[in-house]
């Protein structure tokens, strides 16, 4: 007679979960893992995983802000110009990177290019505001970083996971995972977008493997930025914490008899998280506290740049609050056709708020302890593919080469590091791949890549995968 899969008669399970835990090492085991994942736990969170920990090693950030320009912005057309490409303009290309078939041929700028600040950086001339001295000669360009994927969704991935395939957990969970929060009242990684999800979509800022208090919180872009703020008329704070240290009572009865499964605790410090932030973030959130002058610098009175302008403002407020990261997606960089109009639109939505974001930070005396990013996933190719006879003035996605600005945090001011060739099609000086990049930003916060671990699938992860090195050239 063959033995039944558990010692207890089905029916006496109390939910499906202990049924599937009760089937032990097998393919109950594999759907108990799933449906743990599907539902935003791990069986292995630990108690106040938020806690505001010790960096590892002497920090030169106490916070990070990822202003992320998904599609992939120009270098050649944003702060690495390319002389030669006037010369070349419309003449055939033997490249053969990129995902493009049939006649190439290079494309020029559209734009010019100027010197700024007292270093110098490069920038073309749609930046305005970035361009004054006072947030130029706080910049850091990099432009050796190389990326591996062609592909948008594994290009986003990479860049916020580390990993091309998604289901890791983001950049923004490792550092929450490492140093906790500083504000046990709200989310320790913040994330905000356009109405439009970037491609991926949440993947770009999952918890994966990490217990679930490490997830990304995104913030939406219209109405309330988190549903449920607000407590029903009929339900005071002093009904919902009753009502919580009554559910908190029975759930520690049912746990006491089922301690294998920490799913029901890590649920419990959700519901715990969501009754402190009812209070904390409606204040965090109310932009119209700023004085008017701040919400003009943010460019909150001009329909281009006010979502933008907006985020980064909340950004600010967030960071200034204890929240270790932020990260903010602008949509739209993927300029195949019509470059010229595509990048000197973005750029200027984008322009007025990021300067802002880091005049602010400065003048505050945030901008030493915070590091701010702008980056897309990867770059773009020095020319085009004709399609129907038509010579399209866009470019292509380019892996070999990308551009990216670093502020604050620890980082070199009014620094050009690294260099591409003469038509930006490849980095060729100080050139690393995004899990250097990675590892490095991580320096800067305090953590160590080989030590921030986790054991996962028989063996223990890293953000990188399988190690990397700090950029040296990037730190001050």
């Amino acid at each position: 007679m063959r033995k039944p899969l558990c010692s207890r008669p089905v029916s006496t399970l109390s939910s499906r979960r202990e049924f599937l835990y009760g089937l032990g090492a097998s393919l109950g085991s594999v759907a108990l893992s799933d449906l743990l994942a599907k539902e935003g736990v791990q069986a292995d969170a630990a108690p106040g995983p938020l806690a505001n920990k010790p960096p590892m090693h002497p920090a030169k950030a106490k916070a990070c802000i990822m202003l992320f320009m998904e599609g992939g912005p120009s270098q050649a057309d944003t702060f690495d110009p390319k002389p030669k490409l006037n010369e070349l303009h419309k003449t055939e290309s033997k490249m053969t990177a990129g995902l493009e078939n049939g006649f190439r041929f290079y494309v020029r700028s559209p734009f010019g290019t100027r010197k700024v600040g007292e270093s110098g950086l490069d920038m073309c001339d749609q930046w305005v505001h970035l361009a004054d001295p006072e947030v130029a000669d706080e910049l850091c360009n990099y432009r050796g970083c190389q990326a591996e994927s062609l592909n948008h969704p594994e290009a986003l991935y990479h860049m916020n996971t580390g990993s091309r395939l998604g289901a890791d957990p983001a950049l923004g969970a490792w550092a929450t995972y490492g140093l906790g929060t500083e504000n046990q009242n709200l989310p320790g990684y913040v994330v905000m977008t356009e109405l439009a999800l970037p491609q991926g979509g949440p993947g770009n800022w999952s918890n994966g493997f990490l217990p679930a208090h490490f997830q990304g919180t995104r913030l939406r872009p219209e109405g309330s930025p988190i549903l449920d703020l607000q407590s029903p008329s009929f339900k005071s704070r002093d009904h919902q914490r009753r009502a919580l240290d009554e559910l908190a009572r029975l759930n520690e009865r049912h746990a006491a008899r089922h301690p294998q499964h920490d799913a029901l605790s890590a649920r419990m410090e959700s519901y715990e998280l969501a009754f402190r932030m009812q209070t904390a973030v409606p204040d965090v959130i109310q932009l119209e506290k700023e004085p008017e002058h701040i919400q003009q610098m943010y460019g909150l009175d001009d329909p281009e740049t006010e979502k933008f302008g907006r985020q980064c403002l909340m950004a600010r407020r967030l960071v200034e609050n204890g929240v270790r990261f932020v990260q903010i997606f602008s949509g739209g960089w993927d300029s195949h056709d019509y470059l010229e109009r595509g990048h000197s639109s973005r750029i200027r939505s984008v322009d007025k708020p990021v300067a802002a974001l880091i005049k602010d930070l400065k003048r505050r005396g945030m901008l030493d302890e915070t590091l701010v990013i702008w980056t897309g996933e990867f770059g773009r190719t020095p020319d085009n593919n004709r399609r129907g006879g038509v010579y399209s003035l866009g470019r292509g996605h380019n892996i070999d080469a990308m551009t990216m600005m670093l502020a604050g945090g620890g980082v070199k001011k009014g620094a050009i590091v690294g260099a591409t060739d003469e038509i930006g099609a490849e980095a060729v000086e100080c050139v690393h791949p995004i899990r250097d990049l990675h590892v490095t930003l991580l320096h800067l916060l305090g953590l160590d890549d080989n030590k921030l671990t986790y054991f996962h699938a028989g063996r223990f992860k890293q953000l990188s995968q399988f190690g990397a090195e700090v950029i040296p050239e990037l730190i001050a």
